[in-house]
């Protein structure tokens, strides 16, 4: 079964096709792009070329625990401008 995607054309493979000719399903993988594997008619995997793995890890943001261990700075931009408000004024206290 064919799919029309916004990259293209993307092929479905019920899991129990996808099992049994798995080969085929690996060199439509590479030579095709990603494959959808569908389980009951409901989309549940995709397989995707190694390429394109690798280029979707590198785009991906990071988690907050990478994040914070990073070893490159995270407060550059932390301190902004003061707008041009008009102060309030200072209540005394007695």
């Amino acid at each position: 079964m064919m799919k029309v995607e916004k990259g293209g054309i993307v092929s479905s493979w019920q899991v129990q096709d996808a099992k049994a000719r798995f080969s085929e399903f690996l060199n439509a993988t590479i030579k095709k792009g990603p494959q959808v594997v569908t389980r009951r008619g409901i989309e549940t995997a995709v397989m995707v070329p190694i390429e394109e793995w690798h280029r979707l890890q590198k785009a991906a943001r990071p988690s907050l625990k990478d994040w914070l261990l990073a070893p490159e700075p995270r407060c550059d931009n932390l301190t902004y401008k003061r707008g041009k408000l008009r102060s309030r004024p200072v209540l005394e206290f007695e």
